[in-house]
């Protein structure tokens, strides 16, 4: 492994002009750069589960899978192989605009799996089509539904945050409605990254589990995957199946 002392660091801007750039079948535009340690066939299948209707809304990103992405003040650069005194710098992604692009630089080599990294990358993806086009009314009334019927959990500390500021009954009967805007964004997000991820690889859904709050109970999480593959049907080659138990 090469030492910290002997891995260049680049900046942001120069990676995004050296590699490569490709486009897959959906029309999701990415790139890898340096030692990702990860098989290009895998990498593809990760990025072309996005829907096509989903690609359309993110034709100015671009995904760029380095090694390890780094911030530095206000400037982020990539180093192109690990080391452990690069990782401790390093984070999960950095985002970067250039002109009316944006570019997402994703750490591949702080992810411990397939499964990290693909949730990385799609979790990602969530976000930034939330942030394109927004939430969909229905799958709002959906979620809201559920959270005013007391429905067990949610999807991520976000989601669990913002859902309980939204219902904070010491406030009175007045809804929260920041709060209740930002829990939509993130359900969403969660649940359309967690919706892909289904169909890119098999996977417990225990395995989401992060920090310290109740996962949404499975009938409800089942509910929101389903209303996604009526909104986002998958791309051909994936399939979309629920499981409430392991087959034998």
């Amino acid at each position: 492994m090469a030492g910290a002392a002997q891995i260049p660091l680049y900046s942001a801007a120069k990676v995004a002009q050296e590699a490569a750039v490709r486009q897959a079948d959906n029309g999701m535009c990415y790139a890898t750069f340096g030692e990702v340690r990860l098989a290009g066939d895998e990498l593809e299948r990760i990025v072309q589960v996005v829907p096509a209707v989903i690609a359309v809304a993110l034709r100015h990103r671009a995904y760029y899978f380095v090694p390890l992405a780094i911030g530095e003040d206000d400037e982020t650069v990539v180093a192109p192989d690990y080391s452990v005194d690069l990782g401790d710098r390093a984070i999960c992604h950095r985002n970067v605009r250039f002109g009316g692009s944006e570019c997402i630089f994703i750490s591949t080599r702080l992810m411990q799996d397939r499964f990290a990294l693909a949730f990385e990358f799609l979790i990602n993806v969530g976000h930034h089509f939330v942030d394109a086009i927004g939430v969909p009314q229905t799958f709002a009334d959906l979620v809201w539904s559920q959270a005013t019927a007391d429905v067990r959990g949610e999807t991520s500390q976000d989601a669990w945050e913002n859902r309980r500021r939204a219902l904070d009954r010491s406030r009175g009967s007045a809804i929260d409605e920041k709060a209740r805007s930002a829990y939509f964004e993130a359900a969403f997000a969660d649940a359309l990254a967690i919706y892909m991820l289904a169909l890119t690889l098999d996977f417990d859904y225990v395995d989401l589990r992060e920090r310290d709050y109740p996962l949404l109970a499975p009938a409800a999480l089942a509910e929101r995957l389903r209303h996604m593959a009526e909104l986002f049907p998958p791309n051909a080659g994936y399939e979309f199946e629920i499981r409430y138990r392991r087959r034998g």
